[in-house]
């Protein structure tokens, strides 16, 4: 295959690209493509990994008590066990599915992604992307203002910071970038130690809040009394709750990063890639240990910190803004033992950010290089990285910082992804035949489309945002694959014996191919087809032929390898015959390789396409066929720059 020379890298060049792998290509690899073997990964026990995930599950426990208490008021407690049932009985059965089906840490976009084919596959599963962009570049910017926000209210730094949040928090999230491109290595020995530590504060927090509250009996009985007074009776109270229940939705995040660090858990030395069953089950183990986990929590700490903080204190600029169990560190356990919970939150907050952050390098990486709707620095990870961090400061600056306000596009993307997850597995419940999980799954999709629905309607915030990430995640896809529509995109070239014994016997004389496209495929097609490139091209009736025809697969895939067989039709005309997603690419390729295995230079011919030019551009571009000879010639011209050794190409 050929290759085109560059000048030497310069050095910022040789540095933001360096590393530069094809890190989405594993899960989209192509019949004939040749795997690069991958370095051996040793695994790490299942309960290590959770506190990779947990990271960003568990520290929603910064924020998530008082968004519960701003959205249900004193039904907070009550509503948030509404959220443990959907979490226990919907989001845990779902998602131990997903990693069944998806045991590489695809997760379920991968799981629709199979299927749909073509165009509407694609486009669908650039839909998912920008809501999966919605959810972590919203993990990185939210934790960063809650990190921020614990800052600020520290009672020994507010004189100082008061004011500042915004600058504290674009600072968090360059210096999280800064890490990134530092180059982030051994996350997971970090994580467990912020996760043991941030638990085991907050079950201090929750012992002493829960001591508080039984010892104060009058709290207990002056919150029932309120309920009773607001609500009436307990069923309307449940009703409230389950109507509230889609704005707590914050606390279901983590699940699909649970299943995106599939790959880091150790299983079985019996594990093979087609069927890691210890993997498997472990990674069960870790989304139902951190669902209990946090499930405990959420209940323990809606409680206590509904019924221990004032109301007023949960609203925009009181102490417990974001912060409840903060608060109540501060409050209960002085400012010396506060100060270590807000330390430890800010830690944890800030590194869920990057836990959202791998898992924003390890997921567009995957799909959109290898969709060619990405430039190929888009799989190294400095650019990416710049890329995502200046996005990230955009969101900031238009969420001013603020948790409350990006509560909503946090949920929107939360929400959608688990949704899209339900409907996967209800899907592949029903291809395995199995009754009973189909008619489950499909109860619980509905569920989590009714509470994505109300998310949307009430928040539209988040929509909103999601959209602008779908948009230009589609606009600048289908720009780049515009972009790079004339690149050789073929991986590799094999041809079957009898395609060989075509191209050696042909390499005695001169090569000549013709491109046909294949109707009857009956002697008179082939005859005529001869005659008319000999009369167009003025050539001897002694010069011979190869036909080569190419069937167009699917046209929206990008790369792929390129399978060549050969055959003998009518007992006297040879052809080789291709599959490919794009008829020029395919005939491209097959040129060079000819070249580079023969030493000679082939010739190809070709009838003018009637028709638009313009109109068989997009056919071209949309479905891999149309102006395929001016086409052919210029992926040619695009990859052997070197005319003498560029083959020809003929059109009469």
């Amino acid at each position: 295959m050929a290759t085109t020379e560059h000048p030497p890298p310069s050095r910022l060049r040789a540095w933001m690209l360096e590393g530069l792998s094809d890190m989405g290509k594993g899960s989209g690899q192509r019949e004939g493509a040749q795997a690069e073997p991958e370095p051996a990964h040793k695994g790490q026990r299942w309960w290590r990994v959770m506190c990779l995930t947990g990271v960003d599950y568990f520290s929603t426990l910064g924020y998530q008590p008082g968004i519960a208490a701003l959205a249900a008021g004193l039904l907070s407690p009550i509503a948030t066990i509404v959220l443990v049932i959907v979490t226990l009985a919907g989001a845990l059965p779902v998602y131990r599915r997903v990693a069944e089906e998806s045991p590489h840490g695809e997760g379920s976009i991968a799981m629709l992604e199979r299927l749909l084919s073509f165009w509407q596959g694609k486009l669908f599963v650039l839909t998912l992307l920008g809501f999966a962009a919605t959810d972590f570049l919203i993990t990185i910017t939210l934790s960063a203002a809650d990190a921020s926000t614990h800052l600020v209210e520290n009672p020994h730094l507010t004189d100082a910071l008061q004011g500042k949040q915004m600058v504290i928090t674009l600072f968090l999230v360059a210096l999280l970038g800064a890490v990134f491109l530092k180059g982030f290595l051994e996350a997971i020995g970090v994580a467990v130690a912020l996760v043991g530590i941030y638990l085991a504060l907050n079950v201090v927090v929750v012992i002493v809040g829960m001591w508080h509250v039984a010892t104060a009996g009058h709290v207990v009985t002056d919150w029932t009394s309120a309920l009773t007074a607001e609500h009436g009776n307990v069923f309307v109270m449940i009703g409230v709750a389950l109507i509230v229940f889609p704005k707590l939705a914050l606390g279901l995040s983590g699940f699909e990063t649970g299943v995106a660090v599939m790959p880091h858990v150790e299983g079985d030395p019996s594990d093979t890639e087609e069927k890691p069953t210890g993997r498997i089950r472990d990674t069960k183990k870790l989304l139902t240990t951190a669902a209990l986990i946090m499930s405990a929590f959420l209940i323990a700490t809606s409680f206590i910190t509904t019924l221990l903080i004032p109301e007023n204190e949960f609203k925009s600029g009181g102490q417990a803004n974001g912060r409840a169990l903060a608060y109540l560190a501060h409050e209960y356990l002085g400012n010396a033992f506060g100060t270590v919970y807000d330390v430890s939150t800010i830690a944890i907050l800030w590194f869920a950010g990057a836990s959202a952050m791998a898992g924003l390098l390890n997921l567009m990486p995957r799909y959109l290089p290898r969709y060619g709707m990405a430039p190929h620095w888009a799989r190294a990870v400095r650019p990416m990285v710049i890329v995502f961090t200046l996005v990230a400061f955009l969101v900031t600056w238009i969420f001013d910082a603020n948790v409350d306000a990006q509560g909503g596009a946090y949920a929107t993307g939360v929400l959608v992804l688990i949704s899209s997850a339900a409907i996967a597995v209800t899907i592949a419940a029903r291809k395995a035949g199995q009754r009973g999980w189909t008619v489950t799954f499909a109860i619980i999709s509905v569920v989590f489309l009714y509470t994505t629905v109300v998310n949307v309607i009430e928040r539209p915030d988040g929509v909103k945002i999601g959209a602008c990430f779908i948009v230009g995640i589609i606009l600048v896809s289908l720009l780049s694959r515009l972009a790079r529509a004339f690149e050789l995109r073929v991986t590799n070239v094999t041809m079957d014996p009898m395609a060989e014994r075509f191209v050696r016997d042909m390499a005695s004389r001169k090569i000549r191919l013709i491109a046909n496209e294949p109707d009857r495929r009956d002697k008179a097609e082939y005859r005529d087809k001869i005659e008319q490139i000999r009369a167009d091209n003025e050539m001897p009736e002694q010069e011979d032929f190869v036909f080569v025809e190419v069937t167009v697969t699917d046209p929206s895939e990008f790369e792929a390898g390129l399978v060549v067989r050969g055959e003998v039709l009518h007992n006297r005309y040879r052809i080789l015959t291709l599959e490919s997603a794009s008829i020029p690419n395919a005939l491209a390729a097959l040129l060079l390789h000819v070249r580079d295995t023969t030493g000679c230079t082939p010739h190809i011919y070709f009838e003018w396409t009637e028709g638009n030019p313009f109109a068989n551009f997009l056919r071209f571009f949309l479905f891999g066929q149309g102006e395929v000879a001016p086409v052919t010639r210029e992926v040619l011209r695009e990859a052997e720059p070197d005319r003498e050794r560029r083959p020809r190409v003929h059109t009469g």
